[in-house]
């Protein structure tokens, strides 16, 4: 009998590592490079909403296998508004790349685009130049009120797993497709660069999100995922005001943001945003959010009024019922906006 189950946890000691070791490899290039060869070969782009569909198997997969907190794979309640959300996001990036040809159309100048390099090359310049733009963004949304206010509504939900990565409010993502893809219209972007750009960006924000925990080795300081991308996400006042880039860590050398290590070991209830310990669950209400929300007010629920008055009524109720010497996390009221 204790054979049998040393030989199982040697198995399953196998098969998370295979997982933690190719999770990454698996994803960044196996995925890509198949996305590109589809392009490439001038297939059909439909073919390319199969394989994010594989993504996101996969990485729900991954995370049942080697999950970097076992808590995060826990239902918290937001699956339903998670899942809208990234439907919303990808139905957003079809109708970005449908618009390229009519803004091109519309705002005719003279190509600068390399269309006769090869392929890849063009795709890299695409990443390059978006990761640099979706950076700034990110940084700007740290700082200036009424962005954050948007921005946050990516950070509410208290933990990290692959559909994370695409939660966003419409007007923050609207403004990221603009700024990150305006300048590369301008250029003259192909349509088959701008799609691939759009797989690649949503292989990135899974992998990036992911509850995996998984091995980069040397990459480790130098792609935006993983760890760092943790530290970004922590609920410790301004400390996540770091790590901002999405695919390289370039840009925040640059910036003076990129932060290697944590002040002290990050926890499965580090994720959020410290004013909002109880974020809001629903679509509707991560829409409204935005605009209820007052950073720097301290706690607060982020609720309309009437349904914050109920909320409170039922959290008093709950209180009511719970063992005594809990402690409640209170946000940061410092007058400043908080970090992720």
């Amino acid at each position: 009998m204790r054979g049998v189950r040393c030989r199982h946890a040697i198995k399953v000691n196998v098969v998370r590592n295979l997982v933690r070791y190719g999770f990454v490899p698996l994803m960044l290039l196996g995925l890509n490079g198949a996305a590109f060869a589809i392009v490439y070969f001038g297939h059909s782009y439909a073919w390319l909403a199969l394989l994010l569909v594989m993504a996101i198997g996969l990485v729900f997969l991954a995370e049942w296998v080697a999950p970097t907190f076992g808590m995060w794979n826990e239902d918290h309640g937001d699956k339903t508004a998670t899942l809208v959300h990234a439907i919303v996001y990808e139905i957003s990036n079809i109708n970005g790349v449908l618009l390229i040809p009519l803004i091109v159309w519309m705002f005719p100048v003279d190509s600068i685009w390399p269309t006769h390099w090869p392929l890849i090359v063009q795709l890299l310049i695409a990443v390059v130049v978006a990761d640099f733009a979706f950076t700034m963004v990110h940084y700007f949304s740290h700082r200036v009120p009424v962005l954050w206010r948007l921005h946050a509504v990516h950070h509410g939900v208290p933990r990290l797993y692959g559909f994370n990565g695409l939660v966003r409010h419409p007007l923050h993502q609207t403004l990221d497709m603009v700024m990150g893809t305006a300048p590369l219209v301008v250029m003259g972007m192909p349509v088959d660069v701008a799609v691939l750009l759009g797989f690649v960006v949503s292989i990135q924000l899974l992998v990036q999100h992911a509850n995996v925990d998984y091995v980069l080795g040397p990459f480790r300081n130098h792609l935006s995922i993983g760890q760092l991308h943790h530290l970004h996400h922590v609920n410790w006042g301004k400390e996540g005001d770091c790590n901002f880039g999405l695919f390289l860590m370039v840009w925040d050398r640059m910036l003076g943001t990129f932060h290697e290590q944590p002040s002290r070991p990050i926890e499965a209830h580090d994720m959020g945003v410290d004013e909002v310990p109880n974020f809001p669950k629903g679509y509707i209400e991560q829409l409204i959010f935005p605009f209820v929300y007052h950073p720097g007010a301290g706690v607060q629920s982020g609720l309309l009024a009437s349904r914050d008055g109920a909320k409170a009524v039922a959290a008093d109720h709950s209180r009511g019922e719970q063992q005594p010497g809990r402690v409640t996390r209170s946000g940061d009221d410092r007058g400043v906006t908080p970090a992720e």
